[in-house]
């Protein structure tokens, strides 16, 4: 009986939603560039630079390690940890989807997933390796990534840029569709409870889809200010203004504290939250989004239907299985 009572309750609310106009499903693949092609090669030889340490200078950080995707495509630090030891002052955004992100990095930085892979290799406090040019000579040294790059891309075709196309490839397969919410919008009225219902028309009303918009609800290519609304407390307690966003990169004072809006896809998984990992739970982090960027106070039941409906963008996670890296034969890079 309860069942019934909440099936009728989502119901009645479906009429307030207009899923035609509002609501995207996630597409089941992602579009590729066209001097980037999918192939099977090149996911697979992404799939083992993406989990090989040995692009690191010490031999010990992946792209795996911040963002790996046998979770939620990041690592759950406020911080992640690089080379030796050193956090930088952002957390990891999920690689989960990031497909559809018009723009890479928390500022943006990054117009493509391809220009994305080459920046953390090289970055002195994330994989640390002083140059591509060092990158690719020790890839030249291994032979079963010789195979692997002449598979993808022909005889002598190691580079950075091929390095970086076949990461961006692989990258390109993490899609997380069918979740809760698609099943819903697809026509599935039992897919959300009565509660995410609510929380789903409560997003909408509260203007939540202004910025979390189409089907990775990431607004893709949308900057945001972030925080529109000052408040006292939050600005103590989790120090929000200490990064200036695209202004880090522009070195405007216009863009000072514009971020690229993350994806809502798998937020549930995603913890801690925010540019700063500062908020570590998923309805903290809804009670301080309505504050600072929609000056609404929310009662504890919103906060709970909001959350309930989040936790129905979760989706189904294609299988990984992790890759067999070419062997370095009788030596060692460190």
């Amino acid at each position: 009986m309860f069942k019934i009572r909440s099936l009728v309750a989502a119901l009645a609310l479906v009429s307030s939603i207009s899923v035609a106009s509002a609501w995207e499903i996630l597409p089941t693949s992602a579009p590729a560039p066209a001097d980037n092609p999918t192939t099977d090669e090149k996911v697979e030889l992404g799939k083992m630079l993406y989990h090989d340490p040995r692009l690191s200078s010490t031999g010990t950080v992946s792209c795996a390690s911040c963002h790996n995707t046998m979770l939620g495509g990041e690592d759950n630090r406020p911080n992640s940890m690089g080379v030796n030891g050193q956090t930088g002052g952002r957390s990891a955004p999920t690689v989960w989807n990031a497909a559809f992100n018009a723009v890479q990095f928390w500022d943006g930085r990054a117009a493509t997933l391809e220009a994305q892979a080459a920046g953390p290799v090289t970055n002195p406090i994330e994989m640390g390796m002083k140059s591509w040019d060092d990158v690719v000579a020790r890839l030249k040294t291994i032979e079963g990534y010789q195979v692997a790059f002449t598979s993808a891309f022909g005889k002598n075709s190691i580079s950075k840029d091929n390095a970086t196309k076949a990461i961006a490839a692989y990258e390109r397969t993490l899609i997380t569709p069918f979740s809760p919410y698609d099943r819903f919008v697809e026509g599935d009225k039992s897919a959300l409870t009565a509660q995410q219902v609510r929380g789903m028309e409560k997003v909408q009303s509260l203007g939540c889809t202004s910025c979390h918009s189409g089907p990775a609800f990431n607004g893709p290519g949308m900057f945001q200010q972030f925080p529109i609304h000052s408040n006292p407390v939050y600005a103590a307690k989790y120090h929000f203004k200490d990064d200036k966003g695209l202004a880090e990169v522009t070195k405007k004072e216009s863009d000072e504290h514009l971020f690229k809006v993350p994806t809502l896809r798998n937020i549930a998984l995603t913890a801690p939250y925010f540019h700063n990992g500062a908020v570590k739970t998923l309805d903290e982090a809804v009670t301080v989004m309505a504050k600072t960027q929609l000056d609404k106070e929310l009662s504890k039941a919103e906060v709970a239907d909001i959350v309930a409906f989040l936790n129905g963008l979760t989706g189904q996670f294609p299988k990984q299985t992790m890759p067999v890296l070419p062997a370095t034969q009788g030596s060692t890079f460190n």
